[in-house]
């Protein structure tokens, strides 16, 4: 029973009795909106009864304010503490019947004088269920009016916990600003966060901490399944991932198990309990909709392939998938229907009344006034600059290109392109002039490729090359491929270096059908490069020490904490379901894409090169050759191809960013020295660097966090990789990539030889040649699949620029918000107008698809556009 509440009425009368109590009272009413676990889990209905018995027995949500005037030394000088309220009601309380409806709650306080003004409130939940608490609100709280608790977290059964669950009211403090009373709960929560670092980590349970990538794995199922550990080591370092606590494997110590139950849409993994929100329904965390799609959606497609044993033989069959349909026999049909609900039938499969496999026509094919026109070599290039994968091509500085391989282990890796390959396609250049012009560049993919070449085409059933695309800058701004290098390892070793075959633009014959097959994989060299790379790497991976350090370091009245938390919803969960299902051994990316086993750990090889400064979008355009400083023009930044609508709106984003976080850091930081000061923001940083991403931290490149300029540049460098960085390399997969001739992502064999069986078939047929050169029909649909569902925008998104009312009672940052939403508005209308611009021919192109990937707002479902606050998908 609720003896403390037994205790404090007694207590009370006894000071009424002996005059003790001198202080006027009053009562403060409040409201507590919340939301009860989903009345339609078996589960949640046992504690509904559960905890209407416990409410019957007076052991029901109880609140205890907090003083934050006035300490009190029994409380080990934290502050006063009010006497225990309950929650009212909860038995008569309506609750709707729709799973993640809100419930409002009234209770009643007790305050006096001494009290003073509530700085946080303490809450036990004596029932046998959790609760998703949002907000508590007081009114008329003496000398302070309305008095708001941002909660939006998990509440679990008080036993649970090792101490009560504290909320502080929507305040910011600074670690010395933070009143004295309030210190004591503001280190206990922080400590909670962080945990010790052992033990098995429970299903509810709110511990932040670090891992290294050792459950990508699993050696229990076979030697097939091994992969190394990811993280730690000089060989293979590695961003951290959240620690998830299960047992080591049978068969090696090191990786961690895959069989540990847990009862959440994860199915076997943890994940901090307020990092998987909520939803207002499952079908909008998109990620519910993913692992249906690997659980039940691709044995479907195994199923239909097996029914319809034929390949893909034209662009026609292939265009047959969106504009028609293809039979679905009926064995394949019932098989799908008994595994998934009939919602992500109609949602994958279309199937319209009639049984027919049909996906939704990718952008890049929806103009059929030229149905061929992602084919022609200026889509190709446009891609490079307003594609999914924007963020890789760099200007040319020296001709031939050269490699940074080792040559003393790899031997001789430059390019063997010559002038004479290219100078007669550079409208009256010669190749020196071009390189002085600024007008050449480059799409490399060999040196990163070329040092796992030879495992992927031993050792699997890939068979690609390391590539090189040069590219000639127009006079009207568009890019067009002047030549294309594939290249082996040699034969003899790889001292010896590598065997190249260059290929130059041919629109005829079988010279031009060899041309596209140069141009295909050049697509699968950039597609498993942005899948691994530009997406997992240097968004979701990256990212998730940042969510990490945040939570067990900065406290959640700290500004910072307020600034960045917006940007880490759902991170950690998606993360944790792609090492489960996407980038784990005999996942979709392993199965699907060019690397095959060796996927992970070619973007471990990538990690080397990582550079957190140079993932601002100025930096990294800088580095890439594609801006030059220039204190003339917009931002301080000159493009070098001023038609690059990655580039362009990119930077009408970040400044954006960058102002925004401007005028809210150099709000509670007025000194360099307050920064310097600041324990908590020296620690976050400290365990960023030397525990987050641990195996970089003696990388002088790393800011020193000593000055408000490097707060600033840090902070907006993290919200852009959570929130238009994973946006620009997302949201475009299904307009490019869902029509997979466009973006192959693996290869089955080489360029066929002159005086073989698939030369002659090239000769012949064409298409045919390519489609049995490049992914199975199998694999095709299966990635289509899946980038469907990554490419698409949940009913409950929340977009840059916007985020719940009453964040912050500072007046100053909220108009600074204010003003921010205000310019991401006029950016979206500014880009716009570009795209209606004739004249700047990137930003649509042949295909009529307009750049749309970093407009700030979206629509429901598949839209190619909209920048979320996170990376949730």
């Amino acid at each position: 029973m609720n003896f403390g509440g037994v205790f404090n009425t007694a207590g009370n009368v006894l000071d009424q009795v002996t005059g003790k109590n001198k202080f006027s009272k009053q009562t403060i009413r409040g409201s507590v909106v919340l939301l009860k676990k989903n009345v339609f889990d078996i589960t949640s209905v046992y504690g509904t009864i559960a905890d209407s018995v416990y409410e019957f027995l007076g052991q029901g949500v109880t609140f205890q304010l907090v003083s934050a005037e006035n300490a009190d030394p029994a409380n080990d000088n934290g502050g006063k503490l009010g006497k225990l309220a309950s929650l009212e009601n909860w038995n008569l309380t309506y609750t709707p019947p729709l799973a993640g409806s809100e419930t409002l709650y009234k209770v009643s306080f007790e305050w006096d004088e001494e009290l003073g003004t509530p700085g946080a409130i303490i809450l036990r939940n004596n029932h046998a269920a959790e609760f998703f608490l949002k907000t508590i609100t007081l009114e008329d709280v003496p000398g302070e009016g309305r008095l708001h608790f941002h909660c939006y977290s998990w509440v679990y059964p008080d036993q649970q916990y090792k101490k009560p669950r504290v909320f502080f009211a929507n305040k910011t403090y600074l670690p010395h600003e933070t009143p004295v009373p309030l210190r004591k709960y503001r280190e206990q929560e922080l400590q909670a966060l962080r945990g010790d670092g052992t033990g098995e980590l429970k299903y509810g349970d709110r511990v932040y901490d670090y891992a290294v990538y050792n459950d990508l794995g699993d050696p229990d199922n076979g030697a097939q399944y091994v992969r190394p550990v990811l993280g730690g080591s000089a060989q293979h370092p590695y961003p951290r991932r959240g620690r998830t606590s299960r047992p080591p494997s049978r068969t090696d110590p090191n990786t961690e198990s895959r069989n540990f139950l847990l009862p959440s849409i994860l199915g076997n993994i943890y994940v901090p309990r307020d990092e998987q929100f909520g939803h207002l329904k499952k079908s909008d965390f998109i990620a519910y909709n993913l692992k249906s799609l690997v659980t039940s959606v691709i044995p479907f497609l195994e199923a239909f392939v097996d029914f319809t044993p034929n390949e893909f033989d034209s662009f026609k069959d292939v265009d047959n998938l969106y504009f028609n349909g293809l039979p679905i026999p009926n064995d394949a049909l019932n098989q799908l229907a008994s595994n998934i609900p009939f919602e992500m039938t109609k949602e994958f499969f279309r199937t319209d009344g009639r049984q027919l496999l049909k996906f939704p026509v990718p952008q890049v094919i929806q103009e059929r006034s030229n149905p061929t026109a992602w084919r022609t070599d200026e889509e190709f290039a446009r891609e490079m600059l307003a594609g999914l994968n924007p963020v890789v091509i760099r200007l040319l500085k020296e001709f031939p290109p050269t490699s940074n391989l080792d040559p003393q282990v790899y031997g001789d890796h430059n390019s063997s392109i010559t002038k004479e390959d290219i100078e007669y396609n550079l409208d009256g250049l010669s190749v020196e002039e071009a390189l002085e012009s600024n007008r050449l560049f480059i799409l490399d993919h060999h040196d990163s490729v070329m040092t796992y070449l030879r495992r992927i085409n031993e050792n699997t059933s890939s068979k690609t090359y390391a590539t090189r695309t040069i590219l000639f800058l127009r006079g009207d701004d568009t890019l067009k491929p002047v030549a294309i290098e594939l290249s082996l390892p040699h034969p003899d070793g790889d001292k010896f270096g590598s065997v190249n075959k260059v290929f130059t633009p041919s629109d005829h014959g079988v010279e031009g059908s060899i041309w596209q097959l140069a141009k295909g994989f050049v697509a699968v060299n950039d597609s498993g490069y942005h899948q691994l790379i530009s997406h997992w790497l240097n968004t979701h991976a990256t990212l998730e020490p940042f969510v990490i350090a945040t939570n067990r370091q900065l406290s959640a009245v700290h500004p910072i904490h307020k600034l960045l938390q917006p940007h880490f919803r759902d991170t950690m969960t998606i993360n944790a379901l792609a090492r489960e299902m996407l980038v784990n051994a005999g996942g979709v990316i392993e199965s699907n894409f060019y690397p095959r086993q060796y996927a992970m750990e070619m973007s471990s090889e990538v990690y080397k090169s990582w550079n957190f400064v140079e993932q601002a979008l100025p930096n990294d355009l800088k580095k890439r050759g594609m801006a030059v400083e220039d204190a003339n023009s917009q931002y301080g930044l000159q493009l070098l191809i001023k038609d690059y609508p990655y580039a362009v709106d990119g930077l009408k984003i970040w400044f954006a960013i960058e102002q925004w976080v401007r005028d809210y850091c150099t709000f509670y930081y007025k000194s360099d020295e307050m920064v310097q000061q600041d324990p908590e923001l020296q620690a976050w940083w400290k365990e960023l660097r030397e525990v987050g991403h641990g195996d970089k931290k003696d990388e002088p490149w790393w800011p020193k966090m000593q000055t408000r300029e490097e707060l600033i540049e840090s902070c907006t460098t993290v919200i852009w990789i959570a929130s238009a960085l994973h946006a620009a390399v997302n949201f475009g997969q299904y307009a490019y990539a869902g029509y997979f001739p466009n973006r192959p992502s693996l290869s089955r064999r080489l360029m066929p030889e002159k005086d073989t069986p698939e030369y002659a078939e090239l000769e012949k047929n064409p298409e045919k040649a390519f489609f049995s050169t490049m992914s199975t029909q199998l694999q095709s649909l299966i990635v289509t699949a899946v980038v469907e569902t990554l490419s698409n925008h949940a009913s409950d998104e929340v977009y840059l620029g916007q985020r719940t009312s009453d964040w912050t009672t500072d007046e100053t940052p909220v108009a600074a918000f204010k003003a921010f939403n205000t310019k991401l508005t006029e950016i979206e209308g500014e880009l716009l107008k570009l795209n209606m611009d004739k004249r700047l021919k990137n930003r649509v192109g042949s295909v009529n698809v307009p750049y749309t990937l970093l407009y700030p707002t979206s629509e429901l479902g598949l839209t190619g556009k909209g920048i979320p606050n996170s990376i949730s998908i």
